[in-house]
């Protein structure tokens, strides 16, 4: 039986989030990899994956899984993981890719800055460091990955090495502080869900994260990436927009009961 770590993470339920979709050739080494002494549950969202996930879900013994009935888009994928971790009374959530592209021996770290009550969000950086490159990121995903953030940074007052990571960990009360229900179900999500994180008035912690480019880790094509650049712009153009009082914007008005 393992024992849990008796210090800043006693006490808290922290609940690892998966959005999966295709994830079959990587889900059992990344779920192998997580630290169950300070690890509570694991939830598995499969947005109706064409492969065995579901299967291999299954036979690792994940506690929950759950199963779109049509495909939601990563930004739906993320509603439901964010949705069922707090109605199980999660304090952290971790949400990781099961692709295996970040590490999940992290997941310590970044729980105890959050358990510690120094941050309520904490980001796996690519960008601190030289892991993007080292990792085998493409230079031209390594060039739009500072283009884009720099400009972010500007837009938005702050100073994040990145926003684009997929590696991530919330409080329940950061998370209940946002409506990223009335955010996109694309890619976009993850910085509409950072804009919103920065109007409510939420410091981000950020730590640096080796990555791993291959065959089997999850990537978005060309079109998809201009697609999801010109909606990074765009949620960053009405996020000062909407600090400047020109113009308000549905994301940044609602904010949950704490």
């Amino acid at each position: 039986m393992s024992v849990k770590i008796q210090s800043m993470i006693e006490g808290k339920k922290i609940v690892v989030v998966l959005p999966a979709y295709n994830a079959a050739k990587t889900l059992e080494i990344t779920y192998k990899e997580i630290d169950f002494t300070i690890v509570d549950e694991v939830i598995l969202v499969d947005d109706l994956s064409h492969d065995d996930t579901v299967a291999i879900g299954k036979k690792l013994g994940i506690n929950h899984i759950i199963v779109h009935e049509k495909n939601k888009g990563y930004g739906g994928n993320q509603k439901t993981c964010y949705n069922k971790a707090l109605e199980i009374s999660a304090d952290i959530v971790i949400m990781l890719h099961p692709d295996y592209q970040y590490t999940p021996k992290l997941i310590p770290s970044m729980s105890h800055l959050i358990a510690s009550g120094l941050y309520d969000v904490v980001l796996g950086s690519r960008i601190l460091g030289k892991g993007a490159l080292k990792g085998g990121m493409p230079m031209i995903k390594y060039v739009a990955n500072r283009l884009l953030t720099l400009t972010q940074n500007i837009l938005l007052n702050a100073k994040l090495s990145e926003y684009h990571t997929g590696y991530r960990a919330f409080s329940r009360r950061a998370l209940k502080s946002i409506d990223y229900e009335s955010n996109s179900d694309n890619f976009v999500f993850d910085n509409q869900m950072l804009s919103q994180l920065w109007n409510a008035g939420f410091e981000i912690a950020e730590i640096t994260c080796p990555t791993k480019y291959f065959d089997d880790a999850s990537s978005i094509n060309i079109k998809n990436s201009s697609i999801y650049g010109l909606g990074v712009l765009k949620t960053s153009i009405q996020y000062r927009l909407h600090k400047w009082g020109l113009v308000k914007y549905k994301i940044f008005l609602y904010a949950k009961n704490q």
